[in-house]
């Protein structure tokens, strides 16, 4: 059970009394229905859209990023790609689309997500359009003056538009980070100094943003091709993961430091099948500095895993904390308050479509508990991480799958721990 299930208290009865025998049998009838109306709380599925190509967008890659008061923002890759809303109203959604790229200079195919800038608009990335066609980062911000129409269309900013060159080519699966000064960070899968992709950071600067690199991977085993974004911790170290590279070439998970003006690379992690190979999705990181993130495949029966790494005298400790034999999970994990994991899994389950996963008793040695099990017509291989939102409920997208076979938006009610 997790963070909110009904604690069972001890009772003590006299066995030599029939009142108390009823007493107790009655308690136990009503705890353990107390403990299954939670159950089946927290596992109401359900999908809030099915996309369907055209203006609104098809196959989502990304995730959903949830804002106050839960108002969810995604991307779709299909086409061109989009940018899209979905509001709360009432007991359902309003789907809304925001943008719709053109495959220019205005970027094309978003498979990351976007964030909320502190400014309160959409920061994102594409993978590829832009003047050199080696991908943008974006802004996008509502219309400055009320709209009136069914649909009203954000406008769109470059933040940086990538040359290709040293400064990176092609940011792919990630969601930007902000830190608190407002420097954003993030990640290019190919270019820079070795071609195999950099870490860089755009800095405020005269009413735009200066690109730093912070790290050009490729140059011995430090790893190569920073598919997904960064996070950082509170003392400003910057950590990622490379799908490539690394002592074994399974791929790596990385630490970068700030170090007399610049910034020093640690490997944390060389993947090696055994523990793991070729991480995809974002890490995240705890209020303890625990950092999470799954592969797709290896491990010890072969089909990814979640795995941990806990600070440890000055380093860190890695973890297997689940062997999948059925996921090839390419998303990142959430985290409710209570300390739960929740992921998704891009195959297996019931009918082949993937599945959504909470790793519990991770004390012991952790059991992926099944939440749902995609059947094609409620979704499809789910990609992007999941979220919470501050009430314990999960989002999430599949990449194909629903009524146009175009991917969904889906949510469990319940599931986490309430944020307080």
């Amino acid at each position: 059970m997790n963070g909110q299930a009904v604690s069972l208290r001890k009772f003590h009865f006299n066995v030599n009394s029939c009142g108390s025998m009823l007493a107790m049998a009655l308690v136990v009838v009503f705890a353990l229905t107390l403990l299954t109306t939670h159950a089946m709380q927290a596992q109401t599925f359900s999908v809030l859209h099915n996309f369907t190509g055209g203006t609104e967008g098809e196959y989502p890659y990304a995730g959903v990023t949830v804002a106050s008061p839960g108002t969810l923002y995604g991307t779709t890759s299909g086409g061109n790609g989009t940018v899209y809303k979905l509001t709360p109203h009432a007991s359902s959604f309003i789907f809304s689309p925001l943008y719709e790229f053109t495959g220019g200079s205005d970027g094309t195919y978003p498979y990351g997500g976007v964030v909320i800038g502190p400014n309160g608009a959409l920061y994102g990335t594409t993978l590829e359009g832009g003047a050199e066609n080696a991908g943008i980062v974006f802004e996008l911000r509502p219309p400055a003056t009320f709209c009136r129409s069914i649909t009203c269309y954000w406008n769109e900013s470059l933040v940086y538009t990538f040359t290709g060159n040293l400064d990176g080519r092609y940011p792919y699966y990630e969601n930007l980070t902000f830190d608190q000064a407002g420097n954003i960070y993030g990640t290019t899968y190919e270019g820079g100094m070795y071609e195999s992709g950099v870490a860089f950071e755009l800095t405020p600067s005269g009413g735009g943003y200066t690109e730093s690199i912070l790290h050009s991977f490729g140059l011995g085993p430090d790893g190569a091709n920073p598919i997904s974004g960064v996070v950082l911790d509170t003392a400003g170290n910057v950590y990622g993961n490379t799908q490539y590279g690394g002592t074994e070439r399974y791929g790596t998970v990385y630490q970068l430091m700030p170090s007399n003006g610049g910034w020093m690379e640690n490997v944390l992690v060389n993947f090696d099948v055994t523990n793991g190979e070729n991480p995809v999705g974002n890490l995240i990181i705890d209020s303890s500095g625990n950092l999470y993130g799954t592969t797709p495949s290896g491990g010890q029966n072969g089909g990814g895993v979640v795995y941990k790494l806990a600070p440890s005298d000055g380093g860190f400790t890695y973890s297997v904390l689940y062997p999948f034999s059925s996921c090839g999970s390419r998303g990142g994990l959430a985290v409710d308050a209570a300390g739960d994991l929740f992921g998704v899994c891009y195959y297996g389950g019931a009918h082949q479509d993937g599945w959504i996963f909470e790793p519990t008793n991770c004390s012991q040695g952790c059991v992926a508990n099944d939440l749902h099990d995609f059947s094609g017509s409620d979704g499809a291989n789910p990609y992007g991480g999941p979220v919470l939102d501050a009430h314990g409920n999960l989002y999430g997208t599949t990449v194909v799958g629903g009524t146009a076979n175009a991917g969904v938006v889906w949510e469990i009610a319940g599931v986490g721990s309430l944020r307080r």
